[in-house]
């Protein structure tokens, strides 16, 4: 097959970084592919027709859903009906699994063959779901080791890829470069606050991570801070920290959140992929999340596992803490991360035992990922 033409969805910021790498292997070897669908700025870099803008799906929790309902379902249908006339060679959905889920059911249906990229964490909450995968998908691309093994027993295909951010990510960050790069200095320490990527997260934690750098720069006067922003929220995350009286002492970026990450010492940062990133990047951390009081009522009731943060789930221990909804108040979070900051002088034992730990991490998650999901795929195209 010299062109196949593949349609893809990602759903967030996340998903378009997962979905750009992955067309990059497809590339490579289908020069001439030609890929549409929803998508975001990595994925056009890459050629991609985007339909729709990533962050039209960009929503989290079960009330926020709810508000955006009718439009994310207007878009599910029309996006359905124009793949059904255009036929594409294969659809792959990229997380995003409340979307695509059901697109993929409707697609696979009618004779479409159809790959999901990321396994749904139907091992950390909602197990139920794995049903409506093996309804929905011809094959699974995991990037967590242990997840293709948990579908065979459900009767699911899938190959473990490896997690993109491993090959992107150095094994050895260069964090000196990265001060270089934002101004600052060798010998400053460096909080990283990531309040998420989405409209709902900034919303819900940017004025208590704020309100907690106050906090610290009150017991630690010389502590840096960084904030790498999405270009979409830069303007609320101004205005929020301005709220907090921290504008002048935030230095808020547009975008460069791996700049932040290699700068850091530490980061404060919303439970998501971001939280994997900063493991990767082998920085101690504090993950919080704050949702809407009724999504976190369902939410909780579907955990299957003490931990929320991934890098404690994948490491099975509170490697780094974890605080969730009202524990995520400002002196809290002050308070776990000033713990960090007096450990890089008095138990700088205990940061290195953190830095090990991640650095087994990065390297069992590390595969050629790009090479890997197009090995799989053209499997399925040629099926």
């Amino acid at each position: 097959m010299a062109r196949p033409q593949v349609a893809m969805v990602a759903g967030e910021t996340s998903g378009d970084l997962l979905a750009g790498l992955l067309l990059d292997g497809l590339k490579a070897r289908w020069p001439a592919l030609t890929s549409g669908g929803i998508g975001g700025p990595q994925m056009a870099r890459r050629g991609f027709d985007a339909a729709w803008p990533s962050e039209k799906l960009a929503v989290r929790g079960y009330v926020e859903v709810l508000r955006h309902y009718r439009e994310i379902v207007g878009i599910r249908e029309q996006l359905k009906q124009r793949l059904l006339a255009q036929r594409p060679d294969v659809f792959v959905g990229v997380d995003a699994p409340d979307f695509n889920l059901d697109l993929e059911a409707a697609l696979k249906a009618q004779g479409i063959k159809t790959v999901h990229f990321v396994c749904p964490s139907i091992w950390a909450w909602r197990a139920d779901r794995v049903e409506k995968i093996r309804r929905s998908v011809d094959h699974v691309l995991c990037i967590f080791p242990f997840e293709p093994a948990l579908l065979a027993a459900h009767g699911i295909a899938a190959t473990y890829v490896g997690h993109p951010l491993a090959n992107v990510i150095p094994l050895q960050p260069d964090r000196a470069a990265a001060r270089r790069a934002l101004g600052l200095r060798d010998e400053d320490t460096v909080i990283a606050i990531l309040p998420g990527s989405r409209k709902s997260e900034i919303q819900y934690l940017a004025q208590r991570f704020f309100a907690a750098a106050a906090l610290i720069r009150r017991a630690q006067p010389a502590i840096r801070f960084v904030v790498p922003a999405i270009p979409a929220l830069k303007a609320a995350i101004e205005r929020i920290a301005g709220e907090a009286g921290m504008r002048d002492q935030l230095q808020i970026l547009e975008g460069q959140s791996h700049t932040a990450l290699a700068a850091c010492d530490f980061t404060l940062i919303a439970s998501g992929t971001a939280t994997l990133e900063a493991a990767l990047f082998k920085r101690p951390m504090v993950i919080a999340y704050n949702m809407n009081w009724l999504s976190w009522q369902i939410m909780r009731r579907k955990k299957l596992q003490p931990w929320v943060g991934l890098p404690n789930i994948l490491c099975r221990d509170f490697v780094v803490p974890e605080l969730l909804q009202d524990q995520a108040s400002p002196e809290a979070l002050a308070a776990a991360v000033l713990q960090w900051v007096e450990a890089k002088s008095s138990a700088p034992d205990k940061i290195a035992a953190v830095e090990q730990r991640f650095a087994a991490l990065h390297t069992e998650l590390r595969r050629d990922t790009s090479t890997l999901a197009t090995d799989a795929i053209q499997q399925i195209l040629e099926s």
